[in-house]
């Protein structure tokens, strides 16, 4: 019975907790946008477009993959990315680097990459970065 009750203690804060993580995420996506921070060079040359890539483009609006392309429709320090088909003046993802908010991983990662985007969120498993070319 004390066995029992040991139990039952430990299992209910924990699944306290566990369900208020939960309830917190969904609530922070279906409340706020992300409070996301771009920096890219101010004025880069105009470069002829990039060969185009066979990636596909992600289906969902919310989500950006790798092939993506984007432009910012925020400034630089509150970006509003936005996809849009690939073209000139706009932003290809080259890479999508999850579970971090350092955008100076791009260096190392994608060398090629002229930008970033930093998506931060509350919840440190779903910020993610995005290294980004210029086309």
């Amino acid at each position: 019975m004390i066995i029992a009750l040991v139990v039952v203690l430990v299992l209910c804060p924990c699944l306290g907790l566990a369900g208020w993580a939960v309830w917190k995420v969904v609530d922070a996506d279906s409340n706020a946008a992300p409070s996301p921070s771009v920096s890219a060079p101010a004025v880069p040359p105009v470069l002829p477009s990039d060969v185009p890539t066979s990636a596909a483009p992600s289906p969902s609006e919310d989500e950006f993959a790798k092939g993506d392309c984007v432009v910012n429709e925020g400034t630089e320090d509150d970006a509003e990315l936005r996809k849009v088909p690939c073209g000139p003046n706009t932003y290809q993802v080259l890479l999508r680097i999850p579970a971090t908010s350092d955008g100076d991983r791009c260096e190392t990662l994608a060398p090629q990459a002229t930008a970033n985007y930093v998506h931060d969120n509350s919840i440190d498993l779903f910020d993610y970065v995005l290294c980004l070319k210029k086309r």
